[in-house]
Order: C-alpha cells, then structure tokens, then sequence
C-alpha cells in the first residue's frame, strides 16, 4: 500500500536521494525546502511539492497545513534532511564585533539544523500514522565528534535527545523514531566547494572500507528504518560513514 512521505530539504542531496526511493517504492511523496525552483526540479516522480522556510512556526504551520489538505490519510514517514552548514548563510546583518559574528552563527545553524527538524516534527505529530509511523533525522558525523567550529556539530547533536524524548513519547503510538548520522557522503551540495583530490583521498583514508559514502548508502538506510522490518528499532542513532568513527 502506498504511503504518504514528507521529506524536507527534499530538492537535493540526500533529500532528493530519498524521494526518489520512495517514489520508486509507489509512496506518494511530498518535497519540503525553502526553494521552490530547486523542488520542482527534482525530478522525483508524481511528487508534491510546497516551498517553506520551516525554521519559522510560519512556514512549518503553512506546510502542515497543505500536508493535510494534499495528502490523503495519515503521515506515515517524515525524513528531516533540511538544514546545511550556517556558515554558507548570509551574513549582511553581522557587524564587525566578533561576538555578534560567534552569535550569528551559533543562530544561524540551529535554526536551519534543529528548528528546521523541530518545529515541522511538532506541527505534524498528531497526524502521524499510529500504528507505523516513521519519523527519521539527518543528523552528522559532527555531533559525535565535533565539527571543527562547534555550531554546525551542536546544531545536529541536539536532535539526538530530540529524537529520543520523542521515541519515548511516540512509542505507545507504534510510532518509531530514529537518527541517521553520516560521514562524508558524495554528490551533495554540502561542502559547497569543489574538494581537491588529496582532501577527497583524506576523507576516504579516514573510512574502514576504503570509499566514500554514497547517496545510494543513505537512501537504503533510510529506506529499511521506514520498513515493516525495521519497526522494533527506534531511539537509535544509525551511523553510516565507513567505520570512520573508530577509524583505522
């Protein structure tokens, strides 16, 4: 049977990864992202699509307000993969005090990284399939070890108690909740930058399989903890990075 699955930041990357595979599995998609354009050109089949910044209760109202009005029945899967490193965020309104600099981007990443997550959570959790439903956070390999400027990693560590507040709350529901954490994972607009071979060797020398991740490792991942056969795994933070974390 076809279910109905919201992916934010649905347009790129990891995102349109997903859509694509859950389309592929006949589940009626629905793209969120701030971009309209960029949704529209994901080229996820007999997708729905609905621009929203969903780090305001604004724009995360509005897009569950047009989840229920698009979509028929319940919401039976949400992947939070919005967000990105704040430090490509404009900075028109940062002065030149250092501190007003430090607060810009401690803001700045966790309103894109965790209100993102958060607040669209909390506007769909009562519409959530019960029992079944799937709710599933993109988290980083930065909020287990550090991101090198702190912000982005904490933006992306604070999901982690999020989700398991929320497994402990939703469970009763038959509802499972869950955190992917990536590595360096290819083809995505993350880095923002075009890597140089001896930074992409580094990062694949830092893996105990000798590759990068793919778009492919994410969106099966996210695939099976959506599945029937993943539905007593929940609180759970799933890595996917090659064995980086232990490292060689």
């Amino acid at each position: 049977m076809a279910r109905n699955v919201i992916i934010t930041g649905g347009g790129t990357g990891i995102g349109r990864a997903a859509a694509r595979s859950f389309a592929a599995e006949g589940d009626q998609v629905l793209l969120l992202g701030r971009r309209a354009e960029v949704l529209e050109r994901a080229g996820v089949p007999g997708a729905l699509t609905f621009a929203a910044d969903l780090s305001t209760v604004e724009g995360a109202r509005g897009a569950a307000e047009f989840a229920a009005d698009a979509l028929r029945g319940a919401v039976d899967v949400i992947v939070h993969s919005a967000g990105g490193h704040g430090g490509r965020e404009p900075e028109d309104d940062v002065g030149d005090d250092p501190l007003d600099a430090v607060a810009h981007r401690w803001n700045t990443n966790f309103r894109i990284n965790t209100l993102t997550t958060v607040l669209l959570t909390e506007a769909l959790r009562d519409r959530l399939a019960s029992p079944g439903g799937r709710v599933l956070f993109i988290s980083s390999i930065a909020a287990l070890r550090g991101s090198g400027t702190g912000a982005y990693g904490a933006s992306k560590a604070a999901l982690h108690p999020y989700a398991f507040d929320l497994a402990k709350a939703l469970g009763p529901r038959g509802i499972t909740v869950n955190v992917v954490a990536p590595g360096y994972i290819e083809d995505t607009e993350f880095f923002g930058y075009e890597m140089s071979d001896e930074e992409y060797a580094r990062r694949v020398s830092a893996t105990l399989t000798g590759r990068a991740g793919t778009l492919r490792d994410m969106a099966s991942t996210l695939l099976w903890l959506a599945s029937p056969g993943a539905g007593h795994v929940t609180a759970q933070v799933i890595q996917v990075n090659g064995g980086e974390m232990p490292g060689r």
